[in-house]
């Protein structure tokens, strides 16, 4: 399993934009990475300077999502519809694209229900509940 550090995420989200802004080759996964952050004007100056995106320190009390931790979770998200996996995921995300008329804004919504079972897995102990995160998405999606 690849588990990059955060230091290697923020540089790759950072490099990617970078190649993105001045016209370079991007392999595909920096594509769908730019794809993401397009759709995400307001993550834009925190990834142009790779030294501040490096050391800056997102909590909770600033009121301000972590780009990084949110562009990731699309990216992740995407993988998991690519090769519907957990299996479900697929037809869950697109009924949800569906009935919002915007697979961004699914996207967030399925971020919400990923949360959710990450965290539950992190109190239990418990591997995580695929079932239970498709059943969340699809709850979604029939609101």
């Amino acid at each position: 399993m690849f588990a990059p550090s955060q230091e290697q995420v923020r540089r790759f989200f950072c490099e990617a934009w970078a190649k993105h802004r001045d016209g370079l080759p991007v392999t595909p996964l920096e594509a769908l990475a730019n794809d993401w952050i397009v759709q995400h004007p307001e993550y834009h100056e925190d990834l142009a300077d790779v030294d501040a995106a490096i050391a800056a320190i997102y909590e909770v009390e600033q009121g301000r999502t972590n780009p990084f931790l949110h562009l990731s979770m699309h990216l992740s998200i995407t993988e998991q519809v690519s090769i519907d996996q957990p299996r479900g995921i697929q037809v869950a995300v697109e009924r949800l694209a569906q009935r919002r008329s915007s697979l961004h804004e699914a996207h967030h919504e399925v971020m919400e229900a990923l949360g959710e079972m990450v965290w539950a897995s992190q109190r239990s102990g418990l591997p995580f509940d695929g079932e239970a995160y498709i059943a969340a998405v699809m709850v979604r999606a029939t609101r």
